[in-house]
């Protein structure tokens, strides 16, 4: 099948709600592709959903047009560090740090990365009026045109247009600003996902808010309030503050995995080994609450008897064993005389004999063990304060100038909190997210906690590369133009830090291998030393950049012919075809840490990866198309599922030559191969 794509101008982020009505509702769709949202709510009765008349939300001035910048296509391509990414430290890492816009950067990676991350952190800009938010906005749209394209009047189009143009910190601005970055990192999350934002007084309202309409009120988690200044903060008007929030949303509560803190050993104390493992007192096996009666649960209402020994037995018949060890007590449900329920049914107290507790504490009575839930030691529920001394702001203020020398941001948050956020939103092989990365903490943290418990976490943090005002933050500008050498912004000092905190890491791993080979070798000490030179190659990242899209590069033909187009293709580089390559990649579903494997079609170099097939170059020629149907059949890694041309760089007798016998070459694995031409 061969079909023709305007891609570079047109990356979107995939609307998977509208791709689930197109396939379970297509009748309700017009011949122009429009939903009809009436017949659709015609095939729904009102016994089987209620359609309610009065409803309750967030808007505001702007709303619509942050859903447009949600929607709208990226105006830039992404770009690969090749010098940094070359190195052997970072050669294979999964680790990716992006330089550029997060709101671009979001939509290049809806893809790649849909559904395949864990767990999202950030910590936005708070909007306190000194943290130097305001709405800065590239895209130059008429008040004509967004009133076409949102459907406002004119009116409001100018408002909309006044304060996206005017450098705001309305609430307007910031929710306008912050909602199309939280809509596409929903998309980003995985089923068991969750996200873990930062914030302070200032905007808490309106982030609650906000992610009740992306993600669903029905999702939210917790919103924990974190102790970062315990002696209090005397400026604050009224109360000395001491606290920020964390809030906490799932991507599908029904299905999200939150983990526990191990307990330290003051609280080991009020634990019990056994045979099993580590338990202590869970709840009392009689059941309580509205469905606890006999008469709602009367299967579970049944005799369990006790002997001397605090042997529990049950049968079938509600007899009592003919064996047991001295008095033998009977059990049932009742609670101030009446008659209740078990938890546990007969099968369930009958097989695990080993997680109950008999109490003779006063009245005699039956308890589950409550057993950990990471791994074989005893776990404990995050308390909804956040609090630790080292959570301190102070912290992090530390641990920024002992790796830069200096502190370079103002109140940056500590790996400690990071790290415990880390523990419970993620497992030890997750992906982790991060688009305000700022100072760099959450890398630092992952390189941290992958040491501590041999972890395999990876991370995506983006940041922009905002300039640094020589006056306000001068140590901050002299460290990157004069020790650095880069162009002063805060993305260098991002790098910087991950550079430098990977660096110690692997320092302080070479020390503990050195010290063991020193040590007898054994198996252990051997299987130790291969673990420890594994976690120094999980210290390295990816370096890729945003880039604009090249001027002048529009293609708007119904019909692709490169002779009738304006745009001068004889200007663009190698580099620029590379970084051409990498976005497509990207948008077809490929991680921008997998290369793409080079392949010859007898001196022509095209690139492939995940039955995907790219033909980027000028000079592809009839003994080339022959090298390639040959490689098809020979060549069995070799299975491409499309063949993807640019098309300036092919005249057009050439591309009806490839497309067609692509399409009638009777290929012998039988690979129905779609032939695609972009630009």
């Amino acid at each position: 099948m061969s079909k023709e794509e305007k891609i570079t101008n047109n990356i979107k982020v995939p609307n998977k709600d509208l791709e689930t009505l197109r396939i379970n509702f297509p009748h309700c769709f017009d011949k122009d592709g429009n939903f009809q949202l009436e017949k659709f709510k015609a095939n729904l009765t009102e016994k089987e959903i209620n359609f309610s008349t009065e409803s309750y939300g967030l808007d505001w001035l702007g709303k619509s047009y942050a859903r447009l910048l949600a929607s709208d296509p990226a105006t830039t391509l992404l770009k690969a560090d090749e010098t940094h990414n070359s190195k052997p430290e970072n050669a294979n890492s999964e680790n990716l740090l992006i330089k550029g816009d997060n709101l671009e950067v979001l939509k290049h990676l809806a893809n790649a990365y849909y559904e395949q991350v864990k767990m999202i952190y950030i910590d936005p800009p708070y909007n306190t009026g000194s943290d130097g938010f305001v709405y800065n906005d590239d895209r130059k749209f008429t008040a004509k045109e967004l009133q076409n394209l949102i459907g406002v009047d004119a009116e409001k189009a100018k408002r909309i247009l006044d304060f996206t143009q005017s450098k705001s910190n309305s609430h307007s601005a910031w929710l306008t600003f912050m909602y199309p970055r939280l809509y596409i990192a929903k998309q980003l999350l995985n089923d068991e996902g969750v996200i873990f934002v930062s914030i302070d007084d200032s905007e808490i309202t309106q982030l609650r808010m906000l992610l009740d309409e992306v993600f669903g009120e029905e999702n939210f988690v917790a919103e924990l309030p974190t102790i970062m200044n315990l002696k209090g903060n005397n400026d604050e008007f009224g109360f000395a503050g001491t606290h920020e929030y964390t809030v906490v949303y799932s991507k599908n509560k029904n299905n999200a995995l939150l983990n526990q803190f191990n307990v330290n050993d003051d609280d080991l104390e009020d634990w019990t080994e056994d045979e099993v493992g580590f338990y202590k007192q869970g709840a009392n096996l009689k059941s309580t609450g509205t469905n606890a009666p006999r008469e709602k649960r009367p299967n579970l209402y049944y005799p369990i008897f006790i002997d001397s020994n605090d042997t529990v037995y049950v049968s079938d018949d509600d007899t009592p064993p003919k064996e047991f060890i001295g008095e033998l007590i009977t059990l049932f449900p009742i609670t101030n005389e009446q008659e209740m329920s078990w938890r546990w049914s007969k099968d369930k107290v009958k097989n695990e004999p080993n997680n109950i507790i008999v109490s003779r504490n006063g009245n005699i009575g039956i308890y589950k063990k409550q057993r950990p839930t990471l791994g074989d030691l005893p776990s404990k529920k995050p308390k909804t304060i956040f609090y630790k001394p080292e959570y301190s702001s102070g912290n992090g203020t530390a641990q920024i100038k002992n790796l830069l020398g200096d502190k370079y941001f103002s109140n940056p948050k500590p790996a400690e909190l990071i790290k415990d956020l880390i523990t419970v939103g993620s497992n030890s092989d997750d992906l982790i997210l991060d688009f305000f990365a700022g100072s760099g903490t959450t890398a630092d943290s992952i390189f941290q906690l992958n040491v501590e418990n041999f972890g395999k976490r990876n991370f995506i943090l983006v940041q922009l590369p905002e300039l640094i005002d020589a006056k306000k933050d001068k140590s901050a500008y002299d460290f990157v133009k004069n020790e650095l050498k880069a162009e002063p912004t805060i993305f260098e000092i991002t790098k910087e830090r991950l550079l430098r905190a990977a660096k110690k890491i692997n320092t302080e791993l070479d020390s503990k291998i050195e010290k063991l080979k020193k040590e007898l070798q054994t198996e252990e000490t051997k299987l130790e030393i291969k673990n420890l030179e594994k976690l120094k190659t999980q210290n390295g990242f990816k370096i890729f950049e945003t880039t604009p899209i090249w001027e002048d590069y529009n293609f708007e033909a119904e019909q692709f012919d490169s002779s009738q187009t304006l745009f001068d293709a004889g200007k663009l580089t190698e580099e620029d075809l590379k970084a051409l390559l990498v976005t497509w990649k990207t948008y077809d579903g490929i991680a921008l840490t997998q290369d793409l494997e080079s392949i010859d079609l007898s001196g022509y170099t095209a690139y492939y990866s995940n039955s995907k097939l790219y033909l980027m170059h000028k000079g592809f020629s009839t003994d080339n198309l022959k090298s390639l149907l040959e490689k098809i059949d020979t060549d069995k890694k070799f299975n491409p599922t499309s063949i993807i041309c640019f098309g300036y760089h092919f005249e057009s007798k050439n591309l009806r030559e490839l497309s067609e016998n692509v399409k009638s070459y009777a290929n012998k694995k039988n690979i129905d191969i779609d032939f695609i031409t972009r630009c």
